[in-house]
This record gives structure tokens, sequence and C-alpha cells, in this order.
């Protein structure tokens, strides 16, 4: 039993007898004993003893190990505790190996690109070889064997790889497998290796299309599938809040298969890929469209010499800065935009600005954690150690970042032909027995590679069912030149790790389009208020004449001039004047749901404003022209007016707006419309468009409401001006303010004919503002067939070399078929599973060349 508790307090004799002094100097030299850790009691593959004391080791104690037959200690032998600690290193047991002379060889085929699209050849050769002098230097794995390499450049190119693996089928020794690296040379070497019963590891394939298992059984990967990336960006879309994409792809199945699975998952997800480009080799037209189309999100799939010519051509449409995102493999070369390539025309300096503050996606290729790998090296020392064999600097070095993947490749193979062969005493099979016949050796190799787990320098190595590995995103962000890493994603939890180091040039993410804000036009204030007042002032006078006239009533003068008519004129006027609030009144001053009462206030305080101001002065001049232009016979009239008639002309007039405005309102009633103009550009250099909107009263049969009320008012205000022409040398005492009404009229007319042209004129300059949009779209229409009528003519000339080609690969086989005929079939009529034995391979029948270039 241990003392729990604080540190005991210094044992003191007084007042203690001799048992309790002893029992506090026990506890107190307990306390200060320090114990060594556990884990030196156990030995793998051997055994421990310990000496100087009992359980648990305390100070001063000491232990020797041992190891089983057939292995050997690798360390101290004899390991001694002090002040808590062990004095040496703890030991371990290896299997007791062949010596190198006596190991057989076990052959590994590769193909390493150092050039092309992706020279990732270039630094995951290197991991290769020091992989292998790593497993071949231990004793536990693979002690009666060595792994040796067989490589050549595949240059990232089939053709070029078909040449190699046909040398590496049919020339001696044997290949227990295959390591290609890109995706195109993998495809090739997967579909025809399991006619050869061949397992393949790739190290640096991340084609979707690598992951049919019906299509490539025996295909393993270190490298995970593209499709990893995906789920990284569509969380980026929707941590950005962007709904619209487009893209631009290679015309590769890679790509075209990863394009496939990201517009999958963007629909699920709710964004919208709005533009998709492809291209073969010149990517020209593609960026040309991706700029006429306002792309602003794009995601770009094309190896890294096709970047460089993206970014050139993006360069020169200024496809770039503030308003524009790409998205980008990360597994190119850190300096790729600056590699010269003749075959673009932009500098290094047009290059770096045209990439600057890209986004990349990247599968995670080195552990993080920096923990001791299963090769008992760290994932730093792993990088000093192969940054020492690289001819050039890493960041000028192809396929740097993959190096990982291809070092522990290996250790994924060399583990799995330990298992197969019964490393560590099990019983296995013997390696030198494999043939490109023998599929129990295959099928042996599979299951021990299906059933990898291990920690590498990468990470955990496990493979799923489909052969591929499972990792974390790294996402980076080229920031002042250079690759910052801003976040992690692991999709398998949904978990975005962000590190908040994101910069943008505009500071903050860009919109996924161009931000249209719409703007309502409102009346100026200034203006409607002058007017409010000048109104205001014409009402003031409006009844001070109405006042006038009321308390001069009995004046004989103004008992000719009608003052009733006069009086109804003056209300009309007050009327029409009271109309000018509300028609400036608009969504400034109030809401959307009391728009139709202001409409219908508008409407009528006109309409019986006009009614009654000027049908007051139509009736007088109307009578006057009546009873004074007629013929000698009708004098009589001139001597009695009677009133009523006249009140009974303006009530008819009022009455007709009445029912016009009532049946208007019923009908098709006011109600609040919008209307659109041009989009206006801002003077400041900012990503967005301003929609210019006007607030208006408006019906559904508007121009036919409008057509019958200013019809008859038309004719009014015409009837009027010829009547007060015709009446201007009359002279009578019954309405002595004729001629005054008639000049009255001739103003009002001229007002509204004048009004009238104004208004016109404003509706043209609209339809002109919408005719000028509409030849703008016109414009863009033609560039966009002619592009097209371009592109056909491209197409053609293209299917019509590809014809030629066909027509000439025919000539070459008929050929070929006359020089070598068929051999004949097998009697049995089965199909062969596999080609020859091995001393026949040199043979190359036709049967396996078909396979090989299937």
């Amino acid at each position: 039993m241990w003392l729990n508790g604080p540190k005991p307090k210094l044992c003191s004799p007084r007042g203690r007898s001799l048992f309790q002094l002893a029992s506090c100097l026990i506890f107190q030299s307990l306390s200060t004993v320090r114990i060594c850790s556990k884990s030196y009691l156990t030995l793998e593959n051997g055994k421990v003893f310990l000496k100087g004391g009992d359980l648990p080791a305390l100070d001063g104690a000491w232990v020797d190990f041992r190891c089983d037959p057939d292995f050997h200690l690798v360390g101290s032998s004899r390991s001694i505790c002090s002040q808590g600690q062990w004095s040496t290193s703890k030991p371990h047991c290896q299997v007791n190996r062949t010596p190198h002379s006596e190991r057989r060889a076990v052959y590994i085929g590769a193909l390493f690109p150092m050039s092309g699209g992706w020279p990732g050849g270039q630094a995951c050769q290197p991991a290769v070889e020091m992989a292998l002098e790593d497993v071949n230097s231990r004793r536990d794995i693979l002690p009666d064997y060595e792994l040796k390499l067989i490589h050549h450049d595949s240059k990232c190119d089939p053709g070029q790889a078909t040449k190699y693996l046909y040398e590496l089928l049919y020339n001696d020794p044997i290949k227990i497998i295959l390591m290609p690296g890109c995706s195109s040379v993998s495809t090739l070497v997967a579909e025809a290796a399991r006619m050869w019963n061949l397992i393949v590891l790739s190290y640096g394939s991340s084609s979707p299309a690598l992951s049919n298992r019906q299509r490539f059984p025996t295909f393993f990967r270190t490298h995970p599938s593209a499709t990893l990336h995906n789920p990284t960006r569509v969380k980026l879309f929707e941590k950005w809040g962007w709904k619209k994409i487009a893209t631009i792809q290679q015309t590769t199945e890679v790509f075209t298969s990863t394009l496939d699975d990201l517009e999958e998952r963007v629909k699920e997800a709710g964004i919208e890929i709005t533009f998709r480009q492809s291209f073969f080799s010149d990517p020209a037209v593609p960026v040309k469209n991706l700029k006429r189309q306002d792309a602003r999100i794009i995601v770009g799939l094309f190896y890294e010499t096709e970047a460089r010519k993206v970014f050139c051509e993006v360069y020169k449409e200024r496809l770039f800065g503030k308003k524009y995102v790409w998205f980008l493999i990360g597994w190119y070369a850190d300096n790729w935009f600056k590699t010269y390539d003749p075959s673009i025309n932009c500098t290094v300096d047009e290059m770096t600005e045209a990439v600057e503050g890209h986004i990349t996606t990247e599968i995670v290729m080195l552990n993080p954690a920096n923990t001791r790998s299963i090769s008992n090296m760290t994932s730093q020392e792993f990088v000093e150690k192969l940054t020492k064999r690289l001819k050039r600097h890493p960041e000028e070095t192809g396929g740097f970042q993959e190096a990982p993947l291809a070092y522990d490749a290996i250790w994924a193979l060399a583990l799995a032909l330990n298992k197969t062969s019964g490393g560590g005493g099990h019983s296995g099979v013997r390696l030198e027995d494999f043939n490109y016949n023998n599929q129990t050796i295959t099928d042996q190799i599979y299951r021990a590679m299906n059933s990898s787990s291990f920690e590498g320098v990468s990470g955990h190595v496990v493979f799923d069912a489909s052969g591929s590995r499972m990792a974390w995103t790294l996402i980076e962000q080229l920031q002042g030149g250079s690759y910052k890493k801003i976040g992690y994603y692991d999709s398998t939890k949904d978990d975005l790790s962000w590190s908040k180091t994101d910069k943008w040039i505009g500071g903050s993410p860009p919109a996924d389009q161009t931000l249209v804000i719409k703007t309502f036009r409102f009346l100026s204030q200034k203006l409607f208020i002058s007017v409010s007042v000048l109104s205001s002032l014409g009402i003031v006078l409006a009844v001070v004449c109405l006042s006038f006239n009321i308390y001069n009533s009995h004046v004989r003068y103004i008992q000719n001039s009608q003052p009733n008519l006069n009086n109804l004129t003056a209300v009309g006027c007050s009327l029409a004047l009271a109309a000018v609030f509300p028609l400036g009144l608009d969504g400034y001053h109030i809401g959307r749901s009391q728009f139709p009462f202001v409409c219908q206030a508008r409407l009528w305080l006109l309409g019986l404003g006009f009614s009654l101001g000027y049908g007051s002065m139509f009736t007088k001049i109307w009578w006057v022209h009546t009873v004074f232009t007629k013929k000698e016979e009708k004098k009589e009239w001139r001597k009695t007016l009677e009133p009523w008639k006249l009140y009974a002309t303006v009530g008819l007039l009022v009455g007709m707006d009445i029912l016009t405005l009532a049946i208007w309102q019923i009908v098709d009633p006011l109600h609040r419309t919008i209307e659109t103009f041009a989009k206006e550009e801002p003077k400041e250099d900012i990503d967005v468009s301003i929609l210019p909107q006007l607030e208006h009263c408006s019906s559904k049969k508007m121009n036919t409401w409008l057509g019958i009320f200013y019809g008859y008012k038309g004719l009014l205000l015409l009837l009027g001006i010829f009547l007060a022409y015709e009446t201007k040398s009359v002279s009578t005492e019954k309405i002595n303010d004729h001629r005054a009404v008639g000049m009255a009229i001739y103003n009002v007319a001229m007002r509204r004919l004048i009004t009238r042209g104004e208004w016109q004129s404003e509706a043209q300059d609209t339809m002109k503002t919408g005719s000028s949009t509409n030849n703008n779209e016109e414009e863009k229409s033609r560039l966009l067939e002619k592009e097209n009528r371009e592109l056909e003519k491209i197409i053609a000339e293209k299917e019509e070399r590809v014809s030629e080609l066909r027509h000439q690969l025919q000539s070459r086989q008929q050929l070929r078929s006359r020089r070598h005929p068929p051999t004949p079939p097998d009697p049995s009529g089965s199909l062969p599973r596999g080609p020859p034995e091995p001393p026949d391979r040199l043979s190359c029948d036709g049967s396996r060349v078909h396979l090989l270039y299937k």
C-alpha cells in the first residue's frame, strides 16, 4: 500500500513513541523512491529478467534481455533503473536473416514519369529506392528475399508506357508486381495486368475510374482517389456562400470522372454548375467562354503543363483578381507557374500575377503528427533524408509531395510479401515459384495487401474495398507567390479544421456572380416640397377667388359672369392642385399596402378637378357660341339665359367622369407596378451592378382606359379651342367674361399638348434605353454564333484528321495480317487464361498483344 496525499512532514521525536517515529520514517523514505517504466519488463520475441529487487522496478534494480531462438538482440542486453529512468534505450529482437549473398531476388516493375503532364518520378523514384534500402536492411521483413527494382520512364504517356509494359512482361526476370504512376498509365497497366495475374500498386494515380473493382480487380494505390477532393470543395463552397460555379477540364478520363462526381455532389448541396468547359490541348477558347459567361468561382482540372497554358490565357483575358477564385489540384510542384515552358508566351511575372490567391485541395501525404512510422522514421526525418538524395531543390522537383506515398507503397508491398512468404516463422509460399500463370500466389498477395494496416510516413495506411486509400485533405492558398496552409478537412467525419489564415485580394471572398443591387428611384424631395408649396399657394389663391366671388355675388358685374360657374372653376382648380400631393407620394413616404389608395386618389382628384375646372369654362363658351352665333329667327334666345342649363352641362361632364372612373376602379383597379431600367455600373471598382427601378400606378388594361379618358377629354379641348375662336368677336352682357374664358381655354389646351409631348419623348427615351440593351444582347448572340461556327470548323477538321488516321491504321493492320497470317485456333475452343510458360514469353503471340493493347 502506498501513501496517498500530500508529502509527509518531517518526523520529530518530541511527543512520539518509538513505534510512531519508525512508521513516520518508513513513509517518508517511500515517498522519495522513484519507479522506472514498466514497458522495459516485456520484450517481443524474447524474455526480460528483473534483478536487484521485486516488482515494481525501483532505483538500483536492473533488467537483462534475452531473445528467442532464430532471433538476435538489437541494442543493449542490460538496463539499470536510476532516478526513475532506465539507463539505455529499450532493445528489440530481430529474426536471423539469411546472408545477403544467399537471399533470393524478387523483382518489381515500375514506371516512373520523369517528364510529361506530371513528372512525379523525379522525387518518387528516389523515395522508392530509399524504401527498398530500408526494407532490405531489416531482418524481420522478407529475411530470405531481397527486393529489386526494374524501372522505365513512362513520361506520363500511355503510348510510351505500353512500350515499356511490353518489355517488362516479355523480358526476364519475372516481376511480381507492377508500380505505375500517372492515372492514364495506371489505367492501361491495371487493365492488362489481370491477364498476367499481376498485382498493380500505384503511388500517384488519383483517377476515380480506377476504383472500379470489376474493371481493375488487382489494383491498389496509396494515393487516394481524386473524388476525395470534391467533398472538400463542396464544403468550401458552402462555407463562403457560393451557389454558382464554373468548371474547365482537360479531356482525360481522370478529370472527366472527377468532374462527374463533383456535379452530383454540388447538386445535392443545392449548388449549380452554370458553365462547363473542356479542352484537349489549347485552352484559349474555353477561357474566353468563361470570361464571356461572367464565371467567378472556377474549378480547374488539368495536368501541370496544361495549367501553365490555361493561366497564360487567364492573364490575357484578365480572368483573375479580386473578383475571381480558382480551385486547382494541389499536387503540382510548388513553383509550377515559374517553370520555363516554351509552349506559352507569358512571362514569370505575368504568370505569378495570374495565379495569385487561388485555392488548392491536396490529399494529406505527409503525417502531420511527426510520429515514428514502421520504418522507425518520422515524417520530418524522411523529408530530410529524401532531400539529400534529390538532385534539385524540392520545389523544383516533380512529385515531391507524393514521395511519402511512393515510400509507403514499397512498405505495403514488403509487408504483404512478408505475410505471403510466411515471414516471422509462419508457413507460407515460396515467392520464387511465382509466374504469370500462378494465380494462387497472386490471390495470397491480394489478400495480404487488402488487409494491410500500418503507420507510414504519410500517415495510417489502409485500403478500402476498391483498393483506394482514405486520407485527410489539405487546403492551401497561394499567398505572395508561395502556398500557405489554411485548413484541413476530414470527409469521413465532415470535420473542417480552419486556421483563419486565408487572404483575399479584395479583403473578403468574392461573390459567385455580379451582385445586382435593385435601387428604387424616388422623387426628389426638394422638387416635391417646392411644387407642393406652389400648389398650396395656388389652392390658397383659388380659395381667395372663391371667397371674393361669393362675397360680391350681388354685384351686377359679377352676376353677369355667372358666378356659380366661376365657383366651380375655383373648386376644380383646387382639386387639380391638390392632386400634386398624392402624385409626389412614393415608396419613400408610404408602404406597399397604401400604394393602391394613393393611385386612386391621384386619378379621382385629377379627373374631377379637370371636369369641374375646364367643364365650367367650356360650358360658358359653348353657350355663348350657341346663343350668339344663331340666325336672326333665334334672337329671342339672346334675351333670356336659363342658368340651370349651364349647371346641367357641367353636371353631365362631371357625371361622365364619375361613371368612367367608377367602372375603371371596379373592373380594373390601379395597383403598384415596378418599372425596371437598364443596369448601371457604379464609378467605384466594385463587383456590383445597379438596377434602377421606379414605382408606378398601373392596371392590366391601362392603355385602354387612358385611351378612353384622353379621347373624350381631348375632343373637349379641341372643341373648346374651336368655340373660343368662333366667339372671339362676340360681345354680350349675359356672360361678360367669355373672352377671358376663351384665353384660358387656349392656355389649358396648349399646356396639355406640351405636357403630352414631353411625356412621349420620355417614353421614347425609355424605349431607346431598352432597345440599346436588346442591341447589346443581339451583339453577344452574334459573337456566340460566330464562335460556334469557328468551333464547328475546328471539329470538322479534327474529325477529318481522325478519319484519315483510322484509314491509315486499317491499312497497317491489313498489311500486318498479310505478313503474319493468323495462328490456327485451339481445338478445345477455350480462351487461354494467360500467356504461355515463362520460357515461351518471347514468342509474342497475337492474342497476348491484343490483350495488352485492350
